[in-house]
């Protein structure tokens, strides 16, 4: 656990790599950084791995806010990087921690040498999302995200890993993880209520890779379109079979995009 904005957030360092680089893995809604296991496992030996839960999330510190703030978990992720001397990371966020890793790319040049976003989007939350995702958080006050596993893994993951009767298990697993806290709704409030940050995309300095599920629902192909259009240089990899949580989904395919772009001079 490291102490950092008056909240106690879990992280996992791997040490150092044989390339003396850092990369930073920030998770989406509901993850920890179980999301990142299958890339940090492949990558760990050359590079140093670093992955955390956000505020109110995985095994972080509660939370007694009714709203988590996008703007406040950016600053936790600016001030977990500081304490622990990384200086420039390759960072890694998939969904929230893609707007995480924008506003880094835009507002800290210095903390980011390559920005790698995967389903993911610059935009507030679309208006014909809010209503149903507010009901899912109200309810899920009372009874717990559990009992609406199944409202929730059409969002989180694609129909092949939900259709797939070999992936029944992995599914389980996944919900699992996703459903655990109960008090996640002060996180997905923060989702809800993010302001989009398509005008700072124009500042983003670092070389980009913006990777899509092709079966994400959440945060479709023409949401990266946009983000590629947006960032000077950016380039976009799509990823058959996997829908918002590609990294867990398709761990081979999104480990080869990684491995190829970090290796990039």
């Amino acid at each position: 656990m490291i102490g950092v904005n008056a909240t106690s957030l879990y992280y996992e360092d791997t040490g150092p790599g044989s390339t003396g680089e850092t990369i930073a893995f920030s998770h989406g809604l509901l993850w920890g950084t179980e999301l990142f296991a299958p890339q940090v496992e492949a990558l760990r030996a050359r590079y140093r791995c670093i992955a955390w839960d956000h505020r109110g999330q995985g095994r972080s510190a509660s939370d007694h806010r009714n709203c988590i703030d996008m703007e406040l978990v950016w600053a936790d992720a600016v001030a977990l990087l500081e304490k622990l001397g990384t200086g420039r990371v390759h960072f890694v966020g998939l969904s929230m921690g893609g707007f995480v890793g924008l506003r880094m790319a835009a507002r800290r040049p210095d903390l980011v040498h390559k920005l790698v976003i995967l389903e993911s989007s610059a935009e507030p939350e679309p208006r014909q999302n809010v209503g149903r995702y507010r009901l899912l958080s109200a309810a899920s006050r009372v009874v717990g995200l559990r009992v609406l596993s199944s409202r929730v893994a059409p969002i989180m993951l694609g129909r092949t890993s939900l259709t797939d009767p070999a992936r029944k298990a992995d599914v389980a697993r996944w919900n699992a993880i996703m459903t655990r806290r109960k008090d996640i709704w002060r996180a997905v409030n923060g989702v809800i209520d993010r302001a989009g940050v398509e005008s700072e995309l124009a500042r983003i300095s670092a070389r980009t890779l913006v990777i899509v599920g092709d079966e994400d629902v959440a945060t479709p192909r023409a949401k990266a379109d946009r983000l590629v259009a947006g960032i000077a240089g950016a380039r976009l990899v799509t990823i058959p079979h996997a829908g918002h949580s590609s990294t867990v989904e398709q761990p081979l395919a999104v480990n080869a995009a990684l491995v190829e772009f970090l290796a990039e001079r």
